[in-house]
């Protein structure tokens, strides 16, 4: 075969005669339709791959009544959360041959509806609906297949894949009981957000006595960290550990402690939560987290969504985060 060669486009036609098959079976392995054997798919599919076949996208879509894209939802401008959830998504979209579409709604209501409005002139086949907050929010109003990832909806009948934060604070507070603390404060974000309360639930059922003190509801902030450390001190509280609610948080708790003449983890283990690198590495030392595994709630979310538009069904789901140990807690 020396299309490759003459410059001439390759068509269906020559990945159907290479594999030796009808243009019908060729068109059916391709798209991941009809009942074919495995060895006849994967035969034409290595016959288009050798060709370098490249389908036409409008044709299949017209085909299958699909636009084969999906669009994203976000209000998280930063990227911080929703960055690595769309990472994980296309991974999963990407065996069904989808592409994604990212809007940034940036909290605004009317841009979320013009998006909206937009997404289904295009005829996307599903949405994913995202955020920066695992607050949450009302569900959108659209005839199509919906999964809400890392933020999720307010209604019981939608797809919602969310963090176990509780799992990920009990993880940590397990592994700082294991180095022999005692006597842990708690230092998290706003009592009104959801995953603050979730990961303070989580370490106190751990912690039982060994908890000093209520735990301490502040800012996802570094100075609400040092100010923290402030209030423990007042209270007269010696403690050996502080869990705290973010990577934020506990580099301003590393930080006012040094100041304060106190070593970590000599004097006091550290720990935060989200394992966010700009924060965890850069703290001195740096932080003993809870990886998110946004990558891996955002496949789950995409395997969802991919099975609703194949008409399928699809349940929510709960990805539990993982420990990540450093020198804020075992030392260099």
């Amino acid at each position: 075969m020396t299309l490759e060669r003459t410059g001439q486009p390759v068509r269906i036609t020559d990945v159907a005669a290479l594999a030796g098959v009808s243009i019908g079976t060729a068109s059916k392995a391709l798209n991941g339709t009809g009942q074919l054997r495995d060895s006849t798919r994967q035969r034409v599919k290595d016959a288009a791959e050798r060709l370098g076949f490249v389908g036409d996208a409008r044709a299949r879509a017209l085909s299958s009544g699909r636009t084969y894209t999906v669009g994203m939802i976000t209000t998280d401008s930063f990227g911080r959360f929703s960055i690595p959830v769309l990472l994980g998504a296309e991974d999963a979209l990407s065996a069904g041959q989808m592409a994604v579409l990212l809007c940034d709604t940036r909290d605004d209501h009317v841009r979320e509806a013009h998006y909206l409005r937009s997404l289904a002139a295009r005829g996307v086949d599903g949405i994913i609906v995202t955020g920066r907050s695992a607050d949450a929010r009302p569900p959108i109003d659209v005839s199509i297949p919906v999964v809400y990832a890392f933020t999720p909806s307010t209604s019981a009948q939608d797809v919602s894949v969310t963090l176990d934060d509780a799992a990920g604070s009990a993880a940590v507070a397990s592994h700082v009981l294991s180095l022999g603390r005692s006597r842990v404060a708690i230092v998290t974000g706003p009592a009104r957000a959801r995953s603050a309360v979730r990961r303070v639930e989580g370490a106190t059922a751990v912690l039982g006595s060994r908890l000093v003190g209520e735990p301490l509801y502040g800012e996802w902030s570094e100075r609400w960290g040092r100010q923290a450390v402030d209030v423990l001190t007042r209270q007269s509280l010696d403690v050996d550990a502080i869990v705290c609610g973010s990577d934020q948080i506990a580099r301003g708790v590393c930080d006012r402690l040094r100041e304060l003449g106190r070593t970590v983890p000599g004097d006091v283990a550290v720990t935060g939560f989200d394992d966010w690198d700009v924060m965890a590495l850069a703290s001195r030392p740096p932080l003993t987290t809870v990886d998110l595994r946004l990558e891996e709630l955002g496949r789950v979310a995409g395997q969802a969504l991919l099975a609703l538009i194949d008409g399928g069904t699809a349940s929510s789901a709960s990805v539990t985060p993982s420990l990540v140990i450093r020198e804020s807690t075992v030392g260099a």
